[in-house]
């Protein structure tokens, strides 16, 4: 029989664990599988680690990593996704956005339809600000237009996936995976799984407006030349209007309809313009610069500092 495992990645969640661990393993005892849960301490600075390591003394079917220090989400769940031996996959938060009471459905959907991921949907998001949902619309419906391939709209990371896109997933090297759109490059029968997405039931959301802004700029960088073509864009209508502006000036001395020397204003807005447009170039070619320079230093995206219940 296929083992099931439910990767859930935790930083400062001691407020939601006990509920997240008894919902989990309620909803897993319904299945007719083997299944365990594999948490993953992102250096969490409250109780969490105390409260897990509770749980793998507790239960031998919770696997724990303990990561050395805050290395964010998307290396947790990577952590999750390289140590998993299971079969079959969920990836889910520990917040009970993602109800686990979902999982058997999850897991029906995959066997009927043979799939090899089954990608939830958000159908409405419960407990979110207007901003926050209109942001994450928005992301997902831009990063789609620049991005090369389709990723699937207002998904998050909470999907199921089997062994063979797990084995893939594994063997790519880069560092500051954007693992939804990972998973989505890797092609194979994907299907949709619609939910509605649930209020936090305790704590706070670890993705402010600015860990939002990084998250989705690197999302970007990672899937899309766009950027870079856009600032060569740039770079052209700059030109052509610096010729214009040329012509303009010189044509207008010689018969008389411009006089350039009192010009100031026509002059500092082609200044301001002009530098705004070098600037952005070198912004966005320092962004891509700065994604080569951590794929090129090779460090590890994640270092564990313990693991228990593995062997």
């Amino acid at each position: 029989m296929k083992k099931l495992a439910v990767i859930i990645p935790c930083y400062n969640e001691e407020a939601v664990l006990y509920e997240s661990y008894y919902r989990t393993k309620q909803a897993l005892s319904s299945l007719p599988v083997p299944s365990e849960i594999i948490y993953i301490n992102d250096g969490s600075t409250d109780r969490t680690r105390e409260i897990l390591d509770d749980f793998a003394r507790q239960d031998n079917t919770v696997k724990l990593i303990h990561f050395s220090r805050n290395f964010g989400h998307q290396p947790a769940v990577t952590a999750g996704i390289n140590h998993c031996d299971a079969e079959l996959a969920v990836i889910m938060d520990a917040d009970m956005q993602e109800p686990p009471e979902l999982l058997p459905d999850l897991l029906h959907v995959q066997e009927s339809e043979q799939a090899n991921v089954v990608y939830c949907v958000r159908k409405s998001r419960i407990g979110d600000s207007k901003f926050k949902k209109w942001t994450a619309k928005a992301f997902y419906r831009v990063l789609n237009s620049m991005s090369e391939i389709d990723f699937p709209l207002d998904t998050g990371d909470f999907r199921l996936i089997d062994r063979k896109v797990m084995d893939q997933f594994n063997q790519f090297p880069e560092r500051g995976k954007y693992i939804r759109g990972l998973i989505s490059w890797v092609g194979f029968r994907q299907v949709p799984f619609y939910y509605t997405r649930e209020a936090r039931i305790g704590g706070s959301t670890k993705y402010p407006v600015s860990k939002m802004f990084t998250f989705a700029t690197g999302a970007i960088l990672y899937f899309s030349k766009k950027p870079l073509q856009m600032a060569t864009g740039l770079g052209f209508i700059a030109v052509l209007i610096g010729i214009i502006l040329a012509l303009w000036f010189t044509l207008g001395k010689i018969y008389g309809f411009s006089n350039a020397e009192t010009g100031w204003t026509s002059m500092i807005t082609s200044v301001i313009f002009f530098g705004g447009v070098q600037l952005l170039t070198v912004g966005v070619l320092g962004n891509y610069i700065g994604v080569l320079f951590d794929e090129i230093k090779a460090r590890p995206e994640y270092i564990i500092d313990e693991k228990k219940n593995f062997d």
